[in-house]
């Protein structure tokens, strides 16, 4: 198939799905059709196969299919989709290994990183789809095949030595991540022992080395985030087991690996749709298990429990504690003493199971609050 009948193909069913005609539709198809082509001439898998023309409509209906999700949302609830999405990958990275830094402090250190990145995305879309120095999308359409574009971008694996390969964010972030100041000299026994002389008396006073003393005094190995990581994925796996979702564990233990989606539709024998399907009863019995099941364990892990007012600044919680009800003033206040959920449910008038939904959906408004961005922005 050529561009041209891709391209036309790609603009008919565009059309189709979208309920309202967009002038940019044309200028979409054109550019997925492209992309479509060169991937398949690059991929010595697809030229093999034999299959071409099937390879060309599965990339181009995936790939539209993507940006029609993004249409869907719109674009406000499009970026924060996207931007949730890009955070939770770069979470862990975005940061030194051994960093002990609060949810706020990482959320900081997350949006300045991206900000970045969407910079180096719209540079990347320019030049591969070969398209104005001065290109930015102006209509729903073409945001949402940016922000289509922008999560392939991010995902894309790269091969490092050793026949290993990581996501392409990912490898941004760690690169962020390990960013240093310029290096400063600092004599180790002068900046530890108590100091000797007049030199030596201004060099321990220095802000280079008082860094030193406070690093080699805090800056031991500590376990206890790790510890606490492989507790949220012990109970996690429990959880998943405990609901009969032994399909789910097996995709987890494959993602921990960091295994390409691919590799994992090959190891578990899934089809592009199975796998879709499997992704989304993963994604709710995960966040199920955050919001509700053990919500205490997972918050701690992200430093964002109650004792960090659920991860939000200052500002941010005094405006989520006047935006909420008595009621679940009060269930924030016994939850913080320890109350469990039987004695919550007598105090609140409710069951049990009430508490439960009622806390999760306390949780999920605390979420909102954290990653959507300000009114003012």
């Amino acid at each position: 198939m050529s561009v041209e009948e891709l391209t036309e193909q790609v603009f008919d069913e565009l059309s189709q799905k979208l309920t309202n005609h967009s002038k940019s539709a044309a200028g979409v198809a054109d550019r997925i059709a492209k992309e479509v082509e060169r991937i398949c001439q690059k991929s010595n898998r697809i030229q093999n196969s034999g299959q071409i023309h099937s390879w060309q409509l599965t990339l181009a209906r995936h790939r539209m299919q993507k940006c029609l999700q993004y249409h869907k949302l719109g674009s406000k609830q499009g970026r924060v989709e996207l931007h949730a999405q890009l955070s939770s990958m770069v979470y862990r990275h975005v940061a030194p290994m051994h960093s002990r830094l609060s949810f706020q402090a990482r959320y900081n250190l997350i949006e300045d990183f991206l900000q970045g990145f969407y910079i180096e995305v719209l540079r990347a879309f320019r030049r591969e789809h070969d398209v104005a120095e001065n290109y930015t999308p102006r209509t729903q359409l073409e945001l949402a095949e940016y922000m289509a574009f922008t999560e392939h971008y991010a995902k894309r694996r790269i091969t490092l030595p050793g026949r290993c390969n990581q996501q392409l964010v990912v490898l941004r972030a760690q690169g962020f991540a390990h960013g240093q100041p310029p290096e400063t000299l600092v004599d180790i026994e002068q900046a530890v022992e108590y100091p000797k002389g007049e030199d030596a008396q201004i060099q321990s006073r220095s802000y280079a080395a008082q860094q030193v003393r406070e690093q080699m005094v805090a800056d031991t190995v500590d376990p206890s985030e790790a510890v606490l990581r492989d507790r949220v994925i012990q109970e996690l796996v429990q959880y998943l087991e405990a609901q009969g979702q032994s399909d789910c564990v097996d995709y987890l233990v494959l993602k921990l690996q960091d295994l390409a989606a691919p590799e994992i539709d090959e190891i578990l024998g899934l089809t592009a749709r199975q796998r879709d399907y499997l992704q989304q009863r993963f994604k709710y019995h995960v966040e199920k298990f955050a919001r509700s099941h053990n919500w205490k364990l997972v918050h701690e892990w992200l430093g964002a429990d109650l004792d960090q007012n659920l991860g939000m600044t200052p500002q941010q919680w005094d405006e989520f504690c006047k935006a909420i009800t008595d009621e679940q003033r009060q269930l924030i206040e016994l939850k913080r003493n320890g109350s469990n959920d039987r004695e919550i449910a007598d105090a609140i008038r409710c069951t049990p199971k009430q508490v439960q939904k009622r806390w999760s959906a306390l949780l999920e408004l605390a979420w909102q609050v954290r990653n959507t961005e300000n009114k003012g922005k």
